[in-house]
Protein backbone atom coordinates (compact mmCIF):
# COMPACT_ATOMS: atom_id res chain seq x y z
CA UNK A 1 0.00 0.00 0.00
CA UNK A 2 1.59 3.25 -1.12
CA UNK A 3 1.81 6.31 1.09
CA UNK A 4 -0.47 8.93 -0.43
CA UNK A 5 1.01 11.88 1.46
CA UNK A 6 4.76 11.31 1.03
CA UNK A 7 5.62 9.62 -2.25
CA UNK A 8 8.18 6.85 -2.09
CA UNK A 9 8.06 6.49 1.70
CA UNK A 10 8.97 3.05 2.97
CA UNK A 11 11.08 1.31 5.57
CA UNK A 12 14.80 1.91 5.08
CA UNK A 13 16.60 1.04 8.30
CA UNK A 14 16.56 0.88 12.07
CA UNK A 15 19.60 1.90 14.14
CA UNK A 16 20.98 -0.11 17.05
CA UNK A 17 23.75 0.87 19.46
CA UNK A 18 25.73 -2.34 19.93
CA UNK A 19 27.55 -2.94 23.22
CA UNK A 20 29.82 -5.49 21.50
CA UNK A 21 29.99 -4.38 17.87
CA UNK A 22 31.76 -7.46 16.46
CA UNK A 23 29.44 -9.83 18.33
CA UNK A 24 26.39 -8.04 16.90
CA UNK A 25 27.85 -8.05 13.38
CA UNK A 26 28.56 -11.79 13.64
CA UNK A 27 25.05 -12.46 15.01
CA UNK A 28 23.23 -10.62 12.23
CA UNK A 29 25.48 -12.16 9.56
CA UNK A 30 24.63 -15.60 11.02
CA UNK A 31 20.98 -14.72 10.35
CA UNK A 32 21.91 -14.14 6.70
CA UNK A 33 22.13 -10.32 6.65
CA UNK A 34 24.71 -8.91 4.24
CA UNK A 35 27.00 -5.91 4.69
CA UNK A 36 25.93 -2.99 2.51
CA UNK A 37 28.12 -0.10 3.58
CA UNK A 38 30.16 0.92 6.59
CA UNK A 39 32.14 3.91 7.78
CA UNK A 40 34.15 5.16 10.73
CA UNK A 41 36.62 3.25 12.85
CA UNK A 42 36.85 1.90 16.37
CA UNK A 43 34.34 3.51 18.72
CA UNK A 44 32.83 5.45 15.80
CA UNK A 45 32.32 2.53 13.43
CA UNK A 46 28.92 2.16 11.78
CA UNK A 47 27.77 -0.67 9.53
CA UNK A 48 24.56 -1.17 7.55
CA UNK A 49 23.35 -4.73 6.99
CA UNK A 50 20.60 -5.66 4.51
CA UNK A 51 17.78 -7.92 5.75
CA UNK A 52 17.30 -9.33 2.24
CA UNK A 53 14.46 -7.14 0.99
CA UNK A 54 16.24 -3.80 1.06
CA UNK A 55 15.39 -2.99 4.69
CA UNK A 56 18.48 -2.53 6.82
CA UNK A 57 19.86 -2.57 10.36
CA UNK A 58 22.39 0.16 11.08
CA UNK A 59 24.79 -0.95 13.83
CA UNK A 60 26.70 1.63 15.86
CA UNK A 61 29.84 0.69 17.80
CA UNK A 62 30.37 1.75 21.44
CA UNK A 63 26.71 1.41 22.35
CA UNK A 64 27.26 0.36 25.94
CA UNK A 65 24.20 -0.19 28.09
CA UNK A 66 22.74 3.30 27.85
CA UNK A 67 19.74 4.19 25.74
CA UNK A 68 19.72 6.85 23.06
CA UNK A 69 18.32 10.26 23.96
CA UNK A 70 15.77 9.46 21.25
CA UNK A 71 14.33 6.65 23.34
CA UNK A 72 14.29 2.96 22.63
CA UNK A 73 12.30 0.74 20.39
CA UNK A 74 10.27 -2.19 21.68
CA UNK A 75 11.13 -4.64 18.91
CA UNK A 76 11.58 -4.86 15.21
CA UNK A 77 9.76 -7.42 13.13
CA UNK A 78 10.92 -9.11 9.98
CA UNK A 79 8.63 -11.00 7.65
CA UNK A 80 9.78 -14.57 6.98
CA UNK A 81 8.48 -17.58 5.07
CA UNK A 82 9.32 -20.07 7.83
CA UNK A 83 9.03 -18.75 11.40
CA UNK A 84 10.37 -21.93 13.02
CA UNK A 85 13.46 -21.98 10.78
CA UNK A 86 14.15 -18.28 11.44
CA UNK A 87 13.77 -18.84 15.19
CA UNK A 88 16.04 -21.91 15.15
CA UNK A 89 18.65 -20.06 13.10
CA UNK A 90 18.66 -17.15 15.55
CA UNK A 91 18.97 -19.45 18.58
CA UNK A 92 21.89 -21.28 16.90
CA UNK A 93 23.53 -17.88 16.30
CA UNK A 94 23.37 -17.05 20.01
CA UNK A 95 19.98 -15.39 20.43
CA UNK A 96 17.98 -15.98 23.58
CA UNK A 97 14.42 -17.23 23.23
CA UNK A 98 11.82 -14.71 24.29
CA UNK A 99 8.63 -16.26 22.84
CA UNK A 100 8.79 -19.60 21.02
CA UNK A 101 7.00 -19.86 17.67
CA UNK A 102 3.24 -19.80 18.01
CA UNK A 103 0.17 -19.23 15.90
CA UNK A 104 -2.21 -16.48 16.96
CA UNK A 105 -5.70 -15.78 15.72
CA UNK A 106 -6.29 -12.04 15.89
CA UNK A 107 -9.69 -10.42 16.16
CA UNK A 108 -8.29 -7.71 13.93
CA UNK A 109 -10.02 -4.99 11.91
CA UNK A 110 -11.13 -4.71 9.18
CA UNK A 111 -10.80 -8.52 8.92
CA UNK A 112 -9.68 -11.38 11.20
CA UNK A 113 -6.12 -12.49 10.67
CA UNK A 114 -4.05 -15.51 11.68
CA UNK A 115 -0.34 -15.01 12.19
CA UNK A 116 2.66 -17.05 13.28
CA UNK A 117 5.27 -15.23 15.36
CA UNK A 118 8.36 -15.89 17.42
CA UNK A 119 10.55 -13.49 19.40
CA UNK A 120 14.24 -13.71 20.29
CA UNK A 121 16.65 -11.36 22.02
CA UNK A 122 19.82 -10.42 20.17
CA UNK A 123 23.27 -9.61 21.58
CA UNK A 124 22.17 -6.29 23.10
CA UNK A 125 18.85 -7.55 24.40
CA UNK A 126 17.05 -6.18 21.37
CA UNK A 127 13.83 -8.02 20.62
CA UNK A 128 13.49 -9.43 17.12
CA UNK A 129 10.14 -10.72 15.93
CA UNK A 130 9.83 -13.25 13.11
CA UNK A 131 6.41 -12.72 11.51
CA UNK A 132 4.28 -14.54 8.96
CA UNK A 133 0.66 -13.91 8.10
CA UNK A 134 -0.92 -17.34 7.77
CA UNK A 135 -4.37 -16.13 6.63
Amino acid sequence: MANEKINGMGFHHIGLKAADFQKSVAFYKALGLKEVVGWGEGEKEILMLDLGDGGKIELFASGGDEFSENGKWIHFAVGVEDVQKAYDTAIAAGAVSHIAPKIMELDSRPYPMTIQVAFVKGPDGEQIEFFKQVK
